[in-house]
C-alpha cells in the first residue's frame, strides 16, 4: 500500500499557498478600490490625471480577477483563457474604432 502522507502534505501546502495568494490579491483589490474612491471623493487631482489613474487601477483589478479568481493561471484553462483574451482584444479594437470615428 503506497504512502500518501507526502502527497497529502504537499497538496495541503499547495492549497495553503494558493489561499495566501488569493487573500493577498483580494486585499490589493480592496486597497485599489479604496484609493479610487478616495481620488474621486476628495477631488485631490485634476480630472486630466484622475481618469487615466482610475483606468489603470481598473485594468489591474481586472487582471487580478482573471489571474487569481477565474483561475486563468491554472492548467486546463487554456481554451477559456483564449476566449476571454479574444473578447478583451475585440473590445479594445471596437473602442479604438469608435474613438477613431468620433475624432475623425
Amino acid at each position: 500500500m503506497p504512502d500518501n502522507t507526502n502527497t497529502n502534505s504537499f497538496q495541503k501546502q499547495k492549497n495553503k499557498d494558493e489561499m495566501k495568494k488569493q487573500l493577498i490579491s483580494f486585499a490589493l483589490m480592496i486597497g485599489f478600490t479604496i484609493i479610487a474612491f478616495a481620488i474621486v471623493a476628495a477631488e485631490v487631482m485634476d480630472k486630466m490625471f484622475a481618469v487615466p489613474l482610475l483606468l489603470v487601477l481598473a485594468v489591474v483589478q481586472v487582471a487580478f480577477q482573471f489571474y487569481y479568481f477565474m483561475h486563468m493561471k491554472d492548467r486546463g484553462h487554456e481554451f477559456p483563457a483564449m476566449m476571454i483574451y479574444g473578447g478583451v482584444w475585440a473590445a479594445v479594437l471596437t473602442i479604438a474604432a469608435l474613438v477613431a470615428i468620433v475624432w475623425w
